[in-house]
């Protein structure tokens, strides 16, 4: 008997939602140039939102062998 496994999407859909968030985060750092503040809070939303989608794409895109 053979087995099949199913893979999951959870990666790649993870990988996408904190991109749009980085991509957000970004987005917000051009428009509040002159905020000091909310530029830098909205950079560290980017960092944090791109560090959580390449962890994301590594924990659960794995490779399929």
């Amino acid at each position: 008997m053979s087995e099949v496994t199913a893979g999951s999407d959870m990666g790649i859909g993870l990988g996408l939602a904190f991109g749009v968030l980085a991509v957000a985060g970004a987005v917000g750092m051009l428009v509040a140039y002159s905020n000091q503040v909310v530029a830098g809070w909205s950079f560290a939303l980017a960092i944090v939102a791109g560090i959580c989608s390449i962890a994301g794409v590594h924990l659960y895109g794995g490779a399929d062998a």
